[in-house]
């Protein structure tokens, strides 16, 4: 798999919040063979450098981080935010969010693509939370992204795939630009049906971190991404109307009267 020429082994990316201490956060990656995760801005001060105690032990985790703009409501917002990040995590990824409403945490697709448009010119590698919308998809992809991360459900919200025909459909779309559910998943199950789709990777957060044992949960997901990938490579049945007997019928002995 691979995300804007870097190559990686690992389907499954995490994210580093909500976890109740830095030890479960660090055993969790190590866990889930994970090679990417993200990490918000939030985290770190520019200034006082409060957080380089967290940003020290990412760095020691050897993982690759993607810097989001979560909770930016605006361009201007998810823009400056992501200019912060390129400077202080010293990469041109960005997992770009620009949030629409607040109860759905729905992204705001309008100032989605005009904020992709302006970081891609501006040298960004574009990793976008979207939603399943195959326009919307489409001006990202015209706007420089070479990623899409449409959501599975609400963040945080466990819900799993709420629209897998728009799942499949984008998919279908899209065959050669990689795709990554992003947000909303809330067991390992979820995770493997979205790889059964076809989608090159999953990334979650909450199901993890809020998990009654984290590292167990990081583990499972680990699985079931390889699970769910190795699925779809095997090229599944396709369900069917009626029943289809296992036992083939002819040379079945006949009994006489």
């Amino acid at each position: 798999m691979s995300f804007y020429g870097v190559e990686l082994s690992s389907r499954l990316l995490l994210g580093t919040a909500r976890y109740l201490s830095p030890a479960i956060l660090a055993e969790a990656i190590k866990a889930s063979g994970a090679e990417v995760v993200t990490v918000s801005l939030r985290r770190e001060s520019g200034g006082e450098r409060a957080g380089q105690s967290f940003w020290s032990l990412v760095r020691a985790l050897g993982v690759r981080v993607l810097p989001n703009t979560a909770g930016c409501h605006s361009v201007k917002e998810a823009v400056t935010t992501a200019h912060m990040a390129r400077e202080l995590f010293d990469t041109t990824w960005i997992k770009l969010e620009v949030i629409g409403d607040a109860d759905t945490l729905q992204p705001d697709v309008f100032g989605l693509v005009e904020a992709a448009r302006i970081l891609s010119e501006d040298g960004f590698e574009v990793f976008p939370y979207t939603t399943e919308d195959l326009v919307v998809a489409d001006r990202l992809v015209e706007a420089g992204c070479r990623v899409l991360m449409p959501w599975g459900a609400p963040i945080g919200s466990a819900r799993g795939l709420n629209n897998v025909y728009g799942l499949k459909s984008l998919r279908a779309h899209f065959p050669d630009i990689p795709l990554v559910v992003d947000a909303g998943l809330g067991v390992p199950s979820h995770a493997a049906a979205a790889m059964e789709l076809g989608y090159d990777a999953v990334l979650l957060n909450t199901a993890v971190a809020e998990a009654g044992d984290p590292v167990a949960m990081a583990r499972a997901f680990a699985l079931a991404v390889e699970a769910g990938r190795t699925a779809y490579l095997a090229q599944p049945l396709e369900p069917r109307d009626m029943a289809a007997p296992s036992t083939p019928t002819i040379g079945k002995a006949a009994l006489g009267d």
